[in-house]
């Protein structure tokens, strides 16, 4: 199938578009690439230091600088149901990795934490700027250059993103990513929306709702409903960074054990000692991106990513933004039905095709990108697999059936849920958003109403529940951007804003926050850019203004005349007390630095071109580094 015209226009208009940084980021990339392995660089005492803890046969290995080793770099905490299983993940790679004759050292942790915890709580405030720390923390642990490829052990919100982003700045290392897996299921999502609702109506009592919750986040593994986290596992899948099919295999089975033995033997086979090379930052290039883009479409992914993706892409040198997102949006179908855009949880997904029946279904589309390295080699076609236990307990592939095991969970390309991704981009007076309207019914796609402005979540909350909000509205929800507070998700108001819309009324938000990734019925124009605190406009909306949220039309704007709308000035608010208390005061560089939400909300730059001229292995010419092209980096690297 030949690639739509759509898809082929964005991929080379990005490709145009990061011709400069991703060179310079392949400049970077292939001078830090050493012959042998990388500790061969390290002097005795550096290399002394880094193997003294070490069993006698491991250490040998090491002295010895000819087989690889390869770093574990792990997000486990036992608070955290995702990351509970990998407490024993690094026993197993240690073992796995012995097996073919290499090391794996437990390089380091990185924190984690929970948007579910948090979830209006002032720790939330730290959520966003925590994927920038990941990736600080992931280049603290590869930073001591002991290491020829990696194994990341990561799942929920802005774990994978971080770990990514710290990945790709050591992008001569490979890596391969290891999931723990989701939990098994609980109650169904519907019960679980209603008991919240039920609750924000003062009609359930509070030990009612936490037997409901606790019914639904029951064991270990990731929560089950298609937000983040799990939007998360199906990019790396469609970006060739797992294993096939290992999103999605609940935790303490001897399935998951055998994905994460075999991806440990993966990463010693693309290391430079393993005879096929594959480095991280030529797997991330721009076809994959848009691979990753078209993924989060067809399966309804979280909003999030129009944060995560941008700001992943940034650190391999490629620039997107939400023009491409958008883009793509209105060409790409819907080909799942996932809580919160439908009654199935993953597990289901899973059963009836999963990650691999999607991107075999993108691929025949044209939808997606085949021509692209992935931990396996060149070509995603390999990823379009299922995994199974074989006789002697290691994993087997196997080719997924043609037919979708339930189509009210999946569907093939030529029988979509929709003909389009559910993500509109809307702009106007008020600035850039995002808005997901996968789940939203076509009859809330455009809302006109007066607005009532709120500066907390708190304070919305307070209008709520003294019964001031049993009225048509636009929620403006101001002050909730990066350089404001951090950005928090503002997911705690769903129960609220739901009960408001089934009881008739047009109701819907407009915020420079963030609203999750289980982001639901309501119609919610997010992330508006510029923010307040950069100069956008949402601070000049004042209570009783209409506005026009129109996700048909792509507007977002306030009914304002021109020449009142000059004559305002900017909204202020007390922001201090988003500042300190609870470790906030800490993030105040993150704050100061952030960039916009459509540059990914991010705190580091894009690379830049390095000033004098790198050295570069034996027989390759530094010119031909320029281009950057995966054909010369295969050219380069078999030559």
């Amino acid at each position: 199938m030949a690639l739509h015209p759509v898809v082929e226009q964005v991929t080379n208009r990005i490709i145009k578009r990061s011709r400069a940084s991703r060179a310079a980021y392949l400049a970077h990339l292939e001078a830090a690439r050493v012959q042998g392995v990388q500790r061969g660089a390290l002097s005795c005492t550096n290399l002394a230091h880094g193997f003294a803890a070490f069993p006698a046969n491991d250490k040998l290995k090491l002295r010895e600088q000819k087989k690889p080793s390869v770093a574990i770099v792990s997000s486990y905490n036992d608070m955290l149901s995702a990351h509970q299983p990998f407490e024993y993940f690094p026993k197993v790679i240690k073992e796995a990795v012995r097996d073919v004759g290499a090391v794996a050292q437990f390089a380091g942790g990185v924190p984690a934490m929970c948007d579910g915890v948090t979830q209006g709580q002032p720790g939330m405030e730290l959520s966003l700027f925590s994927r920038d720390t990941i990736a600080m923390a992931t280049a603290v642990a590869l930073s001591h250059n002991m290491f020829d490829a990696a194994l990341y052990l990561g799942i929920c919100d802005k774990i994978v993103p971080g770990l990514l982003i710290g990945a790709l700045h050591f992008g001569h290392i490979p890596g391969v990513f290891v999931p723990g897996g989701p939990m098994t299921t609980g109650i169904s999502n519907k019960e679980k929306a209603a008991i919240r609702q039920r609750y924000a109506k003062g009609e359930a009592t509070r030990e009612e709702l936490l037997e409901g919750e606790s019914a639904s986040y029951h064991g270990a593994g990731t929560c089950t409903f298609y937000g983040t986290a799990n939007s998360n596992q199906m990019l790396m899948e469609m970006m060739g960074l797992h294993l096939p099919g290992a999103a999605f295999i609940t935790p303490g089975t001897p399935l998951r054990d055998a994905l994460t033995a075999a991806a440990s033997h993966q990463a010693v086979a693309i290391s430079q000692q393993g005879g096929s090379y594959m480095p991280i930052g030529h797997i991330v290039d721009e076809k994959s991106i848009v691979n990753a883009i078209v993924a989060l479409h067809a399966t309804g992914g979280s909003t999030n990513h129009t944060l995560h993706l941008v700001a992943i892409a940034r650190a391999a040198g490629i620039v997107i933004d939400w023009n491409d997102f958008d883009e793509l949006s209105k060409v790409v179908p819907s080909l799942t039905r996932i809580y919160p855009n439908g009654e199935a949880d993953v597990n289901h997904f899973q059963a009836a095709g999963g990650p691999g029946f999607v991107i075999r279904e993108l691929l025949d589309a044209g939808l997606a990108h085949e021509d692209v390295n992935t931990i396996l080699g060149r070509g995603l076609r390999n990823h379009c697999k299922e995994p199974f236990l074989g006789e002697d307990g290691k994993v087997v592939w196997r080719d997924l059936p043609q037919q979708s095991g339930d189509e009210s969970v999946l569907r093939p390309a030529s029988n979509p849920f929709a003909s389009n991704g559910g993500m509109v981009l809307v702009q106007g007076n008020l600035g850039r958003a995002v808005m997901k309207v996968s789940a939203v019914k076509q009859e809330y796609h455009v809302v006109e109403a007066p607005a009532l402005t709120f500066d907390s979540q708190e304070e919305f909350m307070q209008a709520y529940k003294d019964g001031k909000l049993n009225r048509d509205f636009v929620a403006v929800i101001r002050f909730q951007g990066p350089r404001a507070n951090g950005m928090p998700e503002l997911h705690a108001l769903t129960p609220a804003l739901s009960n408001l819309q089934d009881a008739g009324f047009k109701v819907a938000m407009v915020t420079d926050g963030r609203m999750s990734g289980a982001s639901g019925k309501v119609p919610a124009a997010i992330h508006v850019s510029p923010e307040i605190l950069a100069g956008g406009p949402l601070g000049l909306v004042r209570n009783g203004d209409i506005i026009r949220v129109d996700a048909t039309n792509g507007t977002l704007e306030a009914l304002v005349p021109d020449d009142a709308w000059a004559a305002r000035t900017m909204a202020t608010a007390d922001l201090s007390k988003s500042h300190i208390g609870m470790g906030r005061e800490l993030f105040a560089m993150f704050r100061g630095h952030s960039s916009p939400a459509e540059e990914g909300a991010a705190t580091f730059p894009l690379p830049s071109p390095i000033p004098t001229t790198v050295p570069l292995h034996e027989g390759v010419d530094a010119n031909e580094v320029v281009p950057g092209s995966d054909e010369d980096f295969l050219f380069r690297t078999q030559k």
